[in-house]
């Protein structure tokens, strides 16, 4: 399904579009509720793509630019990019490719993670596609170089897709995120960041396994409320923010299991949105948008 409708002009009644792979957006949605509560949502889980891992950087370019057509017919205000594969290969295309929507991504969180650190050692827990590209390692590079702290990053490959199929504390995951975050530990991390949005689903258990293993405290870093404030930030710029009415609507979309998503609202959030699911093609010529 191609979507091209012209928007409205955007006002402070306008939703604020957000999206993911999957259902790491709700991780970042929490914050949106907590700290935007007026303003409306649309939700859009990728699932049927995910995981981007896989991906090259064309085909990422084209699954965000069509979501972003997608939600861009929904007259939205502003796009949270939550996911941080997408983020890396796509911002720039987005934002070249709607030039007056704010659009918002996502880091892997390495500066807090080394401006917490005590040890002078930060990990950060993140997708291959995300610690394989060019820019995480230029990040790393310039935090180490203005900081001296050493970033540890680690791979965590599988862990999204447990975290899809809802398995937070399996046997499996437990084992899984063990063997992910004991290599920071041991190389002397005190702080640890999430660089997936859907790693703070199983932040009980890297704080479980953290506060077994160190004898010292370990930071964990959630960069969803910082990304959520600096949405905030440029709603408040441009004068979109809705700070009158009631609480905001949540609606959701998804190119997966519609079931799986409202199952996802429940036991995360706590929340049950209206889901709909919904082909969306991959965006024409991304690749030529991607080059602009």
């Amino acid at each position: 399904m191609a979507f091209s409708a012209f928007p409205d002009p955007v006002a402070a009644e306008a939703p604020i579009g957000i999206f993911d792979s999957g259902i790491g957006a709700l991780s970042v949605l929490r914050h949106v509720t907590s700290l935007l509560p007026s303003d409306h949502v649309i939700c859009f889980a990728d699932s049927g793509h995910a995981p981007y891992g896989g991906k090259s950087d064309a085909q990422i370019v084209a699954r965000v630019l069509a979501i972003a057509a997608f939600l861009r017919s929904k007259n939205v205000k502003a796009i949270v990019v939550a996911c941080n594969t997408a983020t890396a290969a796509a911002i720039e295309a987005l934002r070249q490719r709607y030039p007056d929507l704010i659009v918002v991504g996502v880091e892997p969180g390495v500066k807090p993670a080394a401006v917490f650190s005590r040890s002078g050692k930060a990990g950060v827990l993140a997708t291959a596609s995300t610690i394989a590209s060019g820019r995480f390692k230029a990040l790393c590079e310039r935090i180490t170089a203005d900081t001296g702290v050493e970033i540890i990053a680690q791979a965590c490959v599988g862990l999204v897709d447990q975290i899809e199929k809802g398995e937070l504390d399996s046997p499996e995951t437990i084992a899984m995120v063990e063997r992910y975050v004991m290599p920071l530990l041991q190389g002397g991390a005190d702080t640890i960041a999430l660089g997936c949005t859907h790693y703070p689903f199983v932040e009980p258990l890297i704080d479980a396994i953290a506060k077994r293993v160190s004898a010292e405290p370990v930071t964990i870093i959630d960069t969803g409320e910082a990304v959520t404030r600096q949405l905030e930030r440029q709603l408040q710029q441009r004068g979109v923010q809705r700070l009158v009415g009631g609480p905001g609507n949540i609606e959701a979309f998804t190119t997966g299991s519609e079931a799986a998503l409202r199952r996802a609202f429940a036991e995360l959030l706590g929340l049950h949105p209206s889901v709909t699911s919904l082909a969306v093609d991959d965006a024409p010529c991304a690749t030529d948008a991607a080059r602009e």
